[in-house]
């Protein structure tokens, strides 16, 4: 009767152990190497069933326009999508990010210099990100984000990145 009790006694701990290996599990993590400024960023940016608020706090400095120093809060939910396609294609690789927020500044003198740069472009409200995933085709990246179906697509197969942002879905 005694180590009945005694066993009895364990499960709430055995539970609580199991729920804090659960809750830990959900940790997301991801990281950058930014092509323009030479930087890397590991990060931890969701955990215990939310974002991190100094980890998205780091991202939105991470991922600023480098050309005029502006910044602006990244939409977590892009996180999200860049945590999923690289999930999906079992890689824990390194993002390099080519641009992610840029100011209307920025986006104003690149469209004066390419037609390819949409005048309400995603990535001025930090909705979009154009990148490669290390030890990753550009192609392969481009079709798991598509078969995502969370915004949008598009490849740049010339200058081997792929944009994907958190707008209607689209490709190009």
């Amino acid at each position: 009767m005694l180590f009945g009790l005694a066993l009895l006694a364990l499960v709430p701990a055995t539970t609580a152990i199991k729920l804090n290996d659960a809750q830990a599990s959900d940790a997301r993590m991801l990281s950058f190497y930014h092509t323009h400024t030479g930087k890397s960023l590991d990060v931890v940016y969701y955990e215990n069933g939310a974002y991190v608020e100094s980890g998205m706090a780091q991202i939105n400095a991470f991922l600023f326009d480098f050309r005029t120093g502006d910044t602006a809060e990244m939409d977590p939910k892009l996180m999200d999508i860049l945590y999923d396609v690289r999930a999906e294609l079992g890689s824990d690789g390194t993002y390099e990010v080519i641009s992610a927020f840029r100011s209307l500044k920025t986006n104003d003198m690149l469209r004066s210099r390419s037609g390819g740069v949409a005048r309400n472009s995603q990535h001025l409200l930090g909705t979009a990100i154009d990148v490669r995933l290390r030890g990753v085709d550009t192609a392969d990246l481009r079709d798991t984000a598509l078969a995502l179906q969370r915004g949008g697509v598009g490849y740049y197969e010339k200058s081997d990145f792929v944009h994907m942002d958190t707008g209607r879905v689209r490709r190009w």
